[in-house]
Parts: structure tokens; C-alpha cells; sequence
């Protein structure tokens, strides 16, 4: 039996609004509370998948 890696991509994805003064102090507030864990993304925000093969099936010896 041979052995293959295969990756798992799964991207997770929340527009929030935030009040700030500038575009920059906006990202650095989302940037703050996501640190924080104020803002925790789930399985509501799924995106997509996607399963791929790595190395083009070169077999793991």
C-alpha cells in the first residue's frame, strides 16, 4: 500500500462593521479584538473546501 500526502484547505470569511476614524484604525480594532478572541469565526462563516494532493502523488517511501 502506498502512502500520498493529501491537504485539507478550508477558508473561513466575516465582513464586520466597525466605527473608526480611519480605514487603518479600523483594521487595527478588528486586528485587536480577533487577537482577543471577541471575534471568533465558526462554521457560519464557511467559505469553501478544498482537498488537493501534494507533490503530484509522489509516494511517501
Amino acid at each position: 500500500m502506498k502512502t500520498f500526502k493529501v491537504e485539507i484547505i478550508e477558508s473561513l470569511s466575516r465582513i464586520v462593521e466597525i466605527e473608526a476614524n480611519t480605514k487603518d484604525e479600523a483594521i487595527s480594532i478588528v486586528n485587536e479584538k480577533y487577537k482577543n478572541e471577541e471575534i471568533v469565526l465558526d462554521y457560519n462563516d464557511f467559505k469553501y473546501a478544498a482537498i488537493e494532493s501534494l507533490e503530484d502523488n509522489i509516494e511517501i517511501k
